[in-house]
């Protein structure tokens, strides 16, 4: 790989400054020359990576997020029963997984998970640039959140917006009928709680968790707090989805009566958004973190080489 111009990461022995290394991190050790400042050694490699990863994550998760959406929604519209709708899902994955991998429902949630994952690693690969850092650094700063949740809100409310006029009610005026505002205001506070837990509070949260060695043996706490915040602020975000859908589902309705299908519909939804969010972001967030720092601890190592 190419030492380019930037400050190089790996040990030099023709440095005339001091270099240093994290110790036991395995990580690479940064050149401290004078007027060194951004870390872009390899950088076409680290943002290929970065790509790789979302796309491996995405890939992996899109199936059954696909499928607990669409079930969610048509139970949402009493269209279908959430049963009934994962059940047909499932067995059209299985009898005709040509079709359902091709399907629209597929390829929007592949692009909004792809777009998030990337997001997140780009502003890691970033920060690790400017600062400069390792190209395994992570970050969890302000700057990460807004951009991921930017990301993810712009691609998520797209595809909600698609979803409802997809398996939104039978009865509708029909598949033209605009998704109210209020509903995108809905969706964006959700999805923005969702990211915050996703990215943000993982690694704030794994040091408090109270776990013991020999559970640690088996799970990280990262890999812990990267499943259990993700799923436990559904509890929270779940009523303003449906309150979103159903603002869409059934127009004209007092909130009074909003309040009594949110009410009905809560608990079960709320299982459901848990069952497709640890995948998306606690599957397929331990995923992409693990095969992106797997690809970065190479080009740490080819950068020493």
């Amino acid at each position: 790989m190419s030492s380019g111009d930037g400050c190089k990461v790996g040990s030099l022995s023709s440095s005339p400054g001091p270099t240093t290394a994290p110790a036991d991190t395995g990580l690479a050790r940064l050149d401290s020359r004078e007027g060194c400042r951004y870390n872009t050694i390899d950088l076409p490699w680290r943002i290929a990576s970065d790509a790789a990863a979302a796309a491996s994550a995405s890939t992996l998760v899109a199936p059954l997020i696909t499928i607990i959406d669409r079930g969610i929604i048509e139970n949402a519209s009493s269209r279908s029963t959430l049963r009934a709708s994962i059940t047909a899902s499932l067995t059209g994955l299985f009898t005709r997984p040509h079709v359902f991998l091709a399907s629209t429902p597929f390829r929007l949630i592949t692009t909004l998970y792809f777009g998030t994952y990337l997001t997140a690693n780009t502003i890691d690969t970033i920060s690790s640039t400017l600062t400069p850092s390792s190209p395994s650094t992570t970050t969890s700063g302000p700057a990460k959140f807004l951009a991921t949740t930017s990301v993810n809100m712009s691609l998520c409310v797209y595809k909600d917006s698609r979803f409802v006029r997809l398996f939104g009610p039978l009865t509708s005026s029909g598949p033209g009928r605009p998704v109210p505002k209020a509903s995108f205001a809905l969706f964006a506070i959700r999805d923005s709680l969702t990211i915050l837990a996703s990215f943000n509070l993982p690694p704030k949260l794994a040091p408090l968790l109270p776990v013991s060695k020999s559970f640690e043996r088996h799970m990280s706490r990262a890999s812990a707090a990267q499943f259990l915040a993700p799923a436990v602020i559904q509890l929270a975000s779940t009523p303003l989805h449906l309150w979103g859908l159903d603002l869409y589902n059934r127009p004209g309705m007092s909130w009074r009566e909003r309040v009594t299908r949110v009410q009905r519909d809560w608990l079960i939804s709320s299982i459901a958004r848990m069952a497709r969010i640890v995948p998306a972001f606690g599957v397929g967030g331990v995923v992409n973190n693990r095969v992106r720092l797997n690809l970065m601890r190479r080009c740490d190592t080819l950068a020493q080489s």
